[in-house]
């Protein structure tokens, strides 16, 4: 199942970009590509909630997402066959990601990766500053994520973790916030919210100077905005312009409206989704400290389930665990990424941190992935 859907992906592909995937399918093979230039940097862009092919690289899917496929997948290098098979829980599933290794823990604790995170190995190996790794997170429930209790490693060599609906509440508090109501919906998941992570004034104050925002201003420009991604999307080029750090992960969330039951939201969510990741490859190309240097990642957690699957509640959740539930895509783009290249073999949703120690030259030596040569 897994394989045929990886084969329909690269036939819907080669639909909507052209006869130039299938030349470069057809004369592609695995050796290294061009040569990074030095100080490169990586911006890594998950998504807390996939999307199925029917709604986006299936012929009647690709009108949502016009700026991944006009844009992006011209440009990049994309594996048709993702396989995530951990735990299907956006925290945990996302922590995997980060770590290169199943993570096992409860999705709902405010726990900490067992396992070294992808920013641990840079900052410790490349002895790199703590501002130049940072995580923007869709929710309280992954504070932790920027640090594992590994000891060798943990939070002296993490990532700097903001989470911009903290960030917005704090600057509400006491004022009053109906205004704000869509962007602080927390958890799609679960009936029962996630524990919010305690948070200190002054930390919210020094979060506001480095990224140069006056709390006031902040929330005057979130009330423009239409969801807790846009918001994350926001911080997040707001660290660009202000720190550049070399290695930035943005985790975003809308599409896990899903959990609703709401078909037009799901929608919703893959546009906005596509749309604001053509917008951060803009902000990419657009920044002198990121144009011309800059590797982007995108890719799901994991899928969503099948509408044939009596065991589960089709574009709803994520709950089976079959093909369409662990099967997903990755999108790389950037200086030295072949263009318009399709990848049909199988990979590991742990090979990401491996090719990403492999692209900026750090050791990940407990990740259980494998480099992705075909990026290297």
């Amino acid at each position: 199942m897994a394989a045929k859907q990886g084969w329909d992906r690269r036939e819907f592909l080669r639909t909507a970009v052209g006869a130039a995937a299938t030349t470069a399918l057809s004369g592609f093979s695995p050796l290294r590509a061009m040569q990074l230039p030095r100080g490169q940097k990586a911006v890594v862009v998950t998504f807390g909630g996939g999307a199925r092919d029917e709604e986006t690289f299936a012929p009647e899917g690709q009108e949502n997402i016009p700026h991944m496929i006009r844009e992006l997948i011209p440009q990049a290098t994309f594996f048709t066959q993702v396989i995530n098979r951990g735990i299907l829980g956006h925290y945990v599933a996302t922590a995997s990601l980060a770590t290169g290794v199943y993570e096992t823990w409860n999705n709902f604790a405010l726990t900490a990766p067992r396992n070294p995170t992808v920013f641990e190995y840079f900052r410790r190996d490349l002895k790199r500053p703590a501002q130049d790794a940072w995580v923007v997170a869709p929710s309280n429930g992954f504070n932790r994520i920027g640090s594992s209790d590994h000891r060798s490693y943990g939070e002296n060599f993490g990532a700097q973790v903001i989470l911009p609906k903290q960030l917005l509440a704090a600057a509400m508090s006491g004022k009053g916030g109906v205004d704000y109501d869509h962007l602080l919906r927390d958890n799609y998941e679960s009936p029962t919210s996630v524990p919010t992570a305690p948070s200190r004034e002054e930390d919210i104050h020094r979060t506001a100077e480095i990224l140069k925002l006056s709390l006031s201003d902040f929330t005057a420009h979130a009330k423009s905005l239409a969801s807790p991604d846009e918001l994350s999307v926001y911080i997040a080029r707001q660290l660009m312009q202000q720190l550049a750090p070399s290695l930035l992960w943005i985790t975003l969330h809308d599409i896990d409206i899903a959990h609703s039951g709401a078909y037009s939201l799901y929608i919703d969510g893959i546009r906005r989704s596509d749309r604001l990741c053509g917008e951060i490859w803009q902000a990419i190309e657009a920044n002198p400290e990121y144009k011309g240097r800059t590797t982007m990642f995108i890719l799901p957690d994991f899928g969503r389930d099948s509408d044939l699957n009596p065991g589960g509640n089709g574009f709803q959740h994520h709950r089976t665990g079959d093909a369409l539930s662990r099967t997903t895509w990755m999108m790389v783009l950037g200086p030295g990424v072949r263009q318009n290249t399709v990848i049909n073999r199988p990979v590991d949703s742990l090979d990401l941190v491996p090719t990403l120690g492999g692209l900026m030259g750090f050791s990940t030596s407990l990740a259980k992935g494998s480099p992705l040569q075909e990026v290297l």
